[in-house]
């Protein structure tokens, strides 16, 4: 018994030991790489908007009344002056039935006016003969000479009252006209604010009552572009778009219009570019939120690899790395899409030197690259040592850490 017990005390020594030893190996080192290729890389800017008719008309009312029928719904195509509501125009019928007899009355008083004003000469012009000839006094020239300067200024009154007149009948009449609302465009129907017996008020703003569409074949969408991106948006630029309706389908457009006033939303300054799109299958509606990549860049077979890539750290221990001089440190590359993050890739045009890490003979040697455009997925090489088919490292696992990543080059936990 005693024998036993000292052979099962010196195996649990001997496991102790070795478990010991086992725990504090270094683990060995491992590295994930990819591999460099050659292809197209785009570079986009995304941004969101709203889609909308090139043209909308809201249509509203110049006179007060009650809708008395409607002619036109929801979808309704419209031909311009065709007559899609009216207002009930008893009043102004009265209206311009009551303008009439003003406007006949004044008639009238001008005719009469003119009667005087003829009889005013004729008796004018007899006392000037009879006053030469002395059969007449001074003083009745002189009256018949008053007379006729008030008939003259009495046509002259009655012509101003025809004229008053005359206006009031064609605004009576124009107002009649106006009770039948009318469309101004051809297009459709895509808003109605009203129904048979309600009561609009034309006041200082004019009510909107329709709102038309005039072609949906061709719509547009205000995108807001981030301060820091407008400077590589140009007109004519392809864009490229989704929308929740038909998140498999991806619809195109073109950059038409880049606005220069700014809009800014809690200290958040954007600018609206306007995307023109081809709506001919109408599967595209008003108002529908789209998810645009607006083309910004785009180069043919360059030399191209992941971001992760220049993201990546070696461990700072346990590795003898050749190329001690340069920096080692993971810089991030810079440009193509902007991520909510604030994290993005290098603009057009803009270069940057960095650092990756290329695998030779089970260690990782630093090279120096000069990177040009990119995306979420891939980034342009544009001076480096590098080519076609070389394998660089975007993680490591083993050495002193349990696991390294190319995200940011830190252990994947805190340790405890």
């Amino acid at each position: 018994m005693k024998k036993t017990c000292i052979v099962l005390t010196v195996i649990i020594l001997i496991g102790g030991i070795s478990g010991y030893f086992f725990l504090k190996r270094t683990p060995e080192v491992s590295y994930k790489t990819v591999k460099v290729e050659r292809g197209t890389i785009v570079s986009t800017v995304a941004a969101t908007g709203n889609l909308s008719a090139v043209t909308t008309v809201q249509v509203g009312t110049q006179v007060s009344g009650t809708i008395q029928k409607l002619f036109v719904d929801y979808n309704s195509r419209v031909k311009k002056g065709q007559a899609i509501a009216e207002i009930d125009p008893a009043l102004f019928n009265a209206s311009v039935e009551q303008s009439q007899g003003n406007f006949l009355n004044a008639e009238a008083n001008l005719q009469k006016a003119r009667i005087t004003l003829a009889d005013a000469e004729r008796t004018f012009n007899r006392n000037k003969k009879l006053l030469s000839d002395g059969i007449v006094s001074q003083g009745d020239f002189d009256a018949a000479e008053t007379a006729l300067q008030a008939a003259k200024a009495g046509v002259t009154g009655a012509e101003g009252s025809v004229a008053q007149t005359r206006g009031s009948l064609m605004q009576a009449k124009t107002n009649l006209r106006y009770s039948i609302i009318r469309s101004p465009v051809d297009g459709v129907i895509i808003s109605r604010a009203i129904d048979v017996g309600q009561t609009v008020a034309a006041s200082f703003q004019t009510p909107t009552l329709f709102t038309i569409a005039q072609d949906l074949t061709k719509m547009q969408i205000e995108v807001s572009v981030d301060e820091a991106d407008i400077s590589r948006i140009r007109l004519h630029q392809k864009a490229g778009f989704t929308v929740d309706s038909y998140p498999e389908l991806t619809f195109r457009g073109t950059v038409v219009q880049i606005r220069t006033a700014p809009v800014i939303t809690q200290n958040v300054v954007t600018y609206v570019v306007v995307v023109t799109v081809d709506n001919s299958d109408m599967k595209l509606m008003p108002g529908m939120t789209a998810n645009v990549s607006i083309e910004v860049a785009k180069k043919d077979g360059v030399l191209k690899l992941s971001p992760a890539a220049l993201r990546f750290k070696p461990k700072a221990k346990g590795d003898d790395l050749k190329g001690k001089g340069t920096d080692s440190s993971a810089q991030r590359p810079t440009g193509g899409n902007r991520a909510p993050g604030g994290k993005g890739a290098p603009a057009p045009g803009r270069e940057r030197n960095s650092h990756l890490y290329l695998l030779r003979e089970g260690k990782p040697v630093a090279v120096a690259v000069k990177t040009g455009i990119a995306n979420n997925s891939s980034i342009e090489l544009i001076e480096s040592d590098l080519k076609e088919g070389d394998e660089v490292i975007i993680e490591q696992t083993g050495g002193d850490m349990k696991k390294k990543t190319g995200a940011g080059g830190s252990p994947m936990g805190p340790r405890f």
